[in-house]
């Protein structure tokens, strides 16, 4: 055999090498991931084997809030609710709020839009304290029950977005109908937009200053209607209210009461 021929041969068995190589090479890869397959499959049958968990992709449902008026507290029981109306007031909401952390309570404040505009502090505090929002809308129209859906709907919504955006975004959970004037277009305007309409049990009458004592007997008297008290912050002179309240919360608490936040859904 010539050089040339040698030298040809010797080049055929090195590529004959490199393919038998690879073809090794590939085999093992195939049957290494075989292998692993066959494993993690077995692995599954198994009740003690780790096998890396795979995404579930479930999307949270969305929370349906009723149309329906809420009166019932969230903690059931002897609980009850204080709610807080009309306000944010620049004298009388730094009082009341004073009053409550001092008796350790947490209440619901309904806030017309305006007001919550023009003291955003006041709301951030609110907020801060661990109260609840609740929107009271626009204009505190209490004939609101007598005017066109596309007006409830802007005293509503345009509230909505004045409170919570004076509260640096947090949610508000409750709409109350100024003076009651609830209607289904007004509840469900609230429900649709993620507010539970909230009524209310005991009128302690406040915003006609009847005087501290006359406030304190009304509360006691009512409050076997139902849980949830209604008081005011804004709208005038609240002295008696914070007088008020400064002997109701100690006296509720004694007879055995606790304070809840009234109900958003249905159980």
């Amino acid at each position: 055999m010539g050089l040339r021929g040698k030298y040809s041969a010797h080049i055929a068995m090195v590529a004959s090498a490199v393919v038998l190589s690879l073809a090794a090479w590939g085999a093992t890869v195939l049957t290494d991931h075989e292998a692993d397959t066959q494993a993690r499959a077995g692995a599954r049958g198994r009740p003690d084997a780790r096998v890396p968990a795979e995404p579930q992709g479930r999307p949270e449902q969305p929370v349906r809030i009723p149309e329906s008026i809420a009166h019932a507290a969230e903690a059931g029981g002897r609980s009850v609710n204080i709610t807080i109306d009309d306000g944010p007031d620049p004298r009388w909401t730094p009082k009341v709020l004073n009053v409550l952390k001092e008796n350790g309570v947490k209440a619901v404040f309904c806030i017309v839009g305006p007001r919550a505009q023009e003291h955003p502090d006041l709301v951030k505090r609110i907020v801060a304290d661990g109260h609840r929002l609740c929107d009271h809308t626009v204009s505190h129209d209490t004939s609101m029950d007598k005017k066109p859906v596309a007006y409830q709907q802007r005293q509503i919504l345009d509230a909505q977005k004045m409170i919570e955006d004076a509260a640096g975004g947090v949610r508000v959970e409750y709409y109350r109908a100024p003076g009651g004037a609830f209607t289904p277009d007004s509840r469900r305007i609230a429900a649709a937009a993620g507010m539970r309409p909230l009524g209310w049990n005991v009128d302690t009458k406040d915003f006609e200053r009847p005087g501290t004592a006359a406030i304190v007997s009304t509360v006691k008297h009512e409050l076997p209607n139902g849980p949830t008290i209604l008081f005011h912050d804004g709208g005038g002179d609240r002295g008696q209210t914070v007088a008020a309240l400064e002997q109701v919360l100690p006296w509720l608490k004694q007879q055995g009461h606790s304070f809840s936040f009234p109900v958003r859904t249905t159980p």
